[in-house]
């Protein structure tokens, strides 16, 4: 657990490196840490995440009081609050908006493919929650279907959680998210990613846990590396029995296409 100085510098130093990698616009974004039982660090609403001071953050408990700050906290606090109380083991919250992979939030599409060795080592997979409105009630229980398992996800048309042993982790993390979700597009303008067969995922889980890093599952319904491919829910399926947009692969490669024809004519406008 991190104590409240080091917290303070470390929120400031997350929040300038999102807005300088362009994970952030404007005042988007929200930071938070654990620094007590039932005590936490978490970023103000209205301020850019590039120009925080560590004194415009704010202490609050686990009820969503504020306890210290002249600013509010974000308006994202209920889905930082329900974070810390599901999993014990969290000690910091990134919600940061990255381009290319709020692209994939946007389209609907997880990033769910066992492509990249260090993905499955350190993520897993990367889930696609339900849509639920910003800074509402609802964000908590889009997340509550993958929280248990999850370190990353997609939040649908609204941005990237990322959950971590301490601030740099989640950041790092956030990284990865971001990283992944470039080179899963510039595989498919090559022709499309290959994925890793079923005994190469396994090598890679193996590796994971004699490593003793203590990763989600990697639900592959397509090597049958996994019990998923026979017991699971595909990964990416939205909670509470709605049905995503399309479980059809034509169309998820159809949206991928439409996405990369608009990005090459914002680029040749330029």
């Amino acid at each position: 657990m991190t104590g409240e100085f080091d917290a303070r510098r470390r929120i400031a130093e997350v929040g300038r490196r999102l807005w300088a990698r362009g994970y952030v616009a404007s005042n988007d974004g929200n930071i938070s840490a654990r620094i007590a039982k039932d005590r936490y660090l978490i970023t103000p609403t209205g301020r850019s995440k590039g120009f925080l001071g560590t004194d415009d953050l704010v202490v609050v408990d686990d009820r969503g009081r504020k306890l210290t700050g002249a600013l509010d906290p974000t308006s994202e606090l209920p889905m930082h609050l329900f974070v810390y109380q599901s999993r014990p083991d969290v000690q910091a919250v990134v919600h940061a908006h990255p381009p290319k992979a709020t692209g994939f939030a946007c389209a609907g599409i997880p990033l769910a493919q066992c492509v990249l060795p260090e993905v499955i080592l350190s993520l897993g997979q990367i889930p696609l929650t339900s849509y639920a409105t910003p800074s509402t009630s609802e964000v908590p229980q889009s997340i509550r279907q993958f929280i248990g398992a999850y370190n990353a996800m997609l939040l649908r048309n609204h941005g990237v959680l990322t959950l971590g042993s301490d601030l740099l982790e989640a950041y790092y993390r956030m990284e990865t998210v971001e990283h992944f979700a470039e080179i899963a597009l510039v595989a498919k303008t090559l022709g499309g990613a290959s994925p890793l067969v079923g005994e190469d995922v396994q090598k890679l889980l193996r590796v994971r846990e004699n490593l003793g890093i203590e990763g989600p599952p990697v639900d592959c319904v397509d090597c049958g590396a996994c019990d998923s491919a026979t017991s699971r829910t595909p990964p990416g399926q939205i909670a509470q029995g709605e049905v995503p947009p399309s479980s059809d692969d034509s169309s998820d490669e159809s949206i991928i296409d439409a996405v990369i024809e608009q990005v090459r004519k914002a680029l040749a406008e330029r």
